[in-house]
């Protein structure tokens, strides 16, 4: 089961170094993300959101490929391509995979002007080497479904305090 977690930074570009520091934790096998996504509060009151997971460019991507394959046995590669291409992206762009775009918008609503919040499904982690990581980033817990051990040891490591003790 995944855990989805969500902090607000004073800054967008606070919240893309934290999801770079996760990114480089998943790397070295602490954490394991589903979604990593940003959320930012323009100053006219719109919401920006940064994803990895692009469904509409990855569908795209593999239509084109399955559209090539299949346009070769009509002897029409570039027609299958474009087909298939189409049909990725709609496909893609009708899957909604990782963190609710809806929610994210909703939950950004209650950001201030310029603020950013960070948004992590979380599949698996090792709790105090994770913590350690975002040591001093700052940010405030906006949701968690992490259980209370969890979320305090996670605000203790975003404010800097000490090391986080404890384990997952």
């Amino acid at each position: 089961m995944a855990d989805l977690l969500v902090i607000s930074f004073p800054t967008e570009a606070q919240a893309e170094e934290a999801r770079t520091r996760i990114f480089g934790m998943q790397r070295e096998y602490l954490i394991a993300v589903g979604d990593a996504a940003v959320a930012l509060r323009r100053p006219d009151g719109s919401i920006k959101l940064n994803q990895v997971l692009q469904p509409t460019a990855a569908g795209a991507a593999g239509g084109a490929l399955w559209g090539s394959l299949i346009g070769l046995l009509f002897l029409n590669p570039l027609a299958g391509a474009a087909l298939g291409a189409a049909t990725g992206a709609v496909a893609g762009r009708l899957s909604d995979v990782g963190i609710n775009d809806a929610f994210m918008k909703e939950v950004a609503q209650s950001l201030e002007a310029g603020e950013a919040a960070l948004f992590l499904l979380v599949r698996k982690m090792t709790a105090d080497r994770v913590m350690e990581g975002l040591q001093g980033m700052g940010g405030r817990i906006m949701r968690s479904s992490f259980d209370e051990t969890k979320e305090d040891m996670l605000r203790a490591a975003l404010a800097g305090e000490g090391a986080a003790s404890g384990a997952a």
